[in-house]
């Protein structure tokens, strides 16, 4: 546990979901890199008591089905990519503002495919965000290479920048590894903004793995205010080795038609990072040869 807003343990939905609004807030379907319908989605939550944020990357297809589905709690939502690479998930109070941002502010700027980067920095995409009704949370700050924000691609003063430009950071992944949930847990603590935890499903035996939760039953429009003011709580555990490998097997088969794309990430990324770190080594070795003179 890292505040008594956040707890690293397998949340017992049956008995929380009795008491409190219990939502996973970050779920994929198969129109991005999902396996599963947004039906499929919807009934596996109702059956586990629990409300679903679908955030499909660069598509709203799945969120806006699924919102249609009257027996179950949603929450309008869409992981945006930015030119960076790194992701952003934005929550809406109402379908038809999410519909609005898609068509004027998402999909002019997409590459040739759901998973592809928009053409928009993330600058850019927060304050595009910022004209309409939402939440907007750094998806797993940290994590693999370039996908989460605490990255080599954006300096301290940009990064400070832009984390006070959001309303809070997902503090739990269960498709994440330990190491940086925590290290997400840490940041969301000491920028005392609005924290989130959903399970980053791609499979409906993921849902549920981490959640958000808020004491008592609540609309879209109060848990959202809630999230906002930093009322919720998190709780989460991530997912073994083997179901995150089937995890990671699905993305890739989904993301195949986007190798050219994630390459050119790869190198970017890869030749920042070694540009990083031949500076630190020729510090250090000013640093000595000084410290020898």
């Amino acid at each position: 546990m890292i505040s008594h807003k956040i707890e690293f343990e397998r949340p017992g939905l049956a008995k929380l979901g009795v008491s409190h609004t219990v939502v996973d807030m970050h779920v994929h379907t198969r129109y991005s890199d999902g396996l599963n319908s947004a039906r499929a989605i919807a009934k596996r939550a109702v059956a586990l008591g629990i409300g679903i944020a679908v955030t499909d990357h660069n598509e709203i297809q799945g969120a806006v089905e699924i919102a249609k589905a009257g027996n179950v709690f949603s929450i309008p939502g869409i992981e945006i990519t930015s030119k960076e690479g790194s992701h952003l998930l934005v929550y809406f109070y109402e379908t038809r503002s999410l519909k609005k941002f898609y068509h004027t502010d998402v999909k002019p700027f997409m590459g040739t495919g759901v998973m592809t980067s928009l053409s928009l920095s993330m600058e850019e995409i927060i304050q595009r965000a910022r004209n309409y009704r939402t939440v907007v949370v750094f998806a797993h700050p940290y994590c693999a290479a370039y996908t989460g924000v605490c990255n080599l691609h954006f300096s301290k003063d940009r990064l400070e920048a832009l984390m006070a430009s959001v309303d809070g950071v997902e503090v739990i992944n269960a498709g994440n590894l330990n190491k940086w949930n925590l290290q997400c847990a840490v940041l969301g603590f000491n920028l005392n903004k609005a924290v989130t935890g959903g399970s980053d499903a791609h499979s409906l035996n993921h849902l549920g793995r981490a959640v958000t939760y808020l004491p008592g039953e609540a609309s879209r429009g109060d848990f959202l205010d809630a999230v906002k003011e930093s009322q919720v709580r998190v709780m989460g555990k991530e997912l073994n080795m083997f179901r995150k490998m089937t995890s990671h097997s699905s993305k890739i088969r989904s993301s195949i038609q986007n190798y050219p794309d994630l390459m050119e990430k790869n190198l970017r990324y890869g030749a920042t990072y070694f540009n990083s770190k031949s500076k630190k080594i020729k510090e250090n070795m000013r640093r000595s040869l000084m410290g020898k003179a």
